[in-house]
């Protein structure tokens, strides 16, 4: 059984691994939405293609009901941010940003995970916003050190950003107000994790805690609204923007990427 640190879940070396499982269910309901992701398919579809390969590996998908979330992805085109709720009427074009956030429930176990897809053809600043999204990711995943504190993977995902930034010449905007979160036998546990903020504050990271380290860029705006399905979060101004997730555990080595299929 798990044990709790300050209110944040701790598992064992086996909890670990069966988090794991859940990820790679993740993980392969990612893959064939990518694979299917093209202009002309709609994000209907896609949850459809997502629901089946989790379903298949005897897993659930967690946002199915989650507070009412009537789908098992949430597909946010272009100026969506988050918890966009995919459709049958949503049909994909060429050019279109898609992000793509999944997670799967194995045996009381949860995995997290979000990729952004681009659509045929991106634009240059499309591509590179993508990019940087997912740079950013990866800067904060490798923060997750046993001994290094909450706000050094939220000020390695801020640094990596603002680095994106200056060398694409692009002004990238930083989602404050959605991030990262503690995972495990719930989706959404404690802590919250800010995808931007000094280092050296909030709890300390220990071996045994899992995280999910998702950080949102825009090409504009940081500010966002909420549309009146209560659920899609675009950008205020209009901008397009990128998501990018992965579940991580802090362990003995080192962090171990729960989501990711080479790790």
């Amino acid at each position: 059984m798990f044990r709790r640190g300050k209110g944040i879940e701790l598992k064992s070396v086996g909890e670990i691994e069966a988090m794991r499982a859940a990820g790679l269910v993740v993980a392969s309901a990612l893959a064939a939405v990518s694979a299917k992701a093209e202009p002309g398919v709609s994000t209907g579809e896609l949850d459809e293609v997502a629901e089946q390969v989790i379903r298949d590996a005897g897993a659930v998908p967690s946002f199915q009901g989650y507070h009412g979330f009537p789908a098992s992805i949430c597909a946010s085109v272009n100026e969506k941010v988050v918890h966009g709720i995919p459709s049958k009427s949503e049909v994909l074009a060429d050019g279109d940003l898609l992000s793509v956030d999944c997670g799967a429930i194995l045996e009381g176990w949860h995995g997290d995970s979000a990729v952004t897809l681009s659509i045929g053809a991106v634009s240059e600043r499309d591509q590179a916003l993508s990019d940087a999204t997912r740079q950013a990711m990866w800067a904060g995943l490798q923060r997750a050190q046993a001994g290094a504190h909450l706000t050094d993977i939220s000020h390695a995902v801020q640094t990596a950003a603002q680095a994106a930034g200056k060398s694409d010449g692009i002004d990238y905007g930083i989602i404050a107000e959605y991030g990262g979160h503690g995972i495990g036998t719930e989706m959404h546990m404690e802590p919250f994790l800010p995808n931007l903020g000094k280092p050296g504050r909030g709890p300390k990271l220990r071996v045994g805690m899992a995280l999910a380290v998702e950080p949102m860029l825009t090409l504009g705006s940081v500010d966002t609204v909420e549309l009146d399905d209560e659920w899609t979060v675009v950008t205020f101004d209009g901008s397009r923007a990128a998501h990018w997730e992965h579940t991580v555990a802090i362990t003995e080595d080192g962090p171990w990427v729960l989501t990711a299929p080479e790790q």
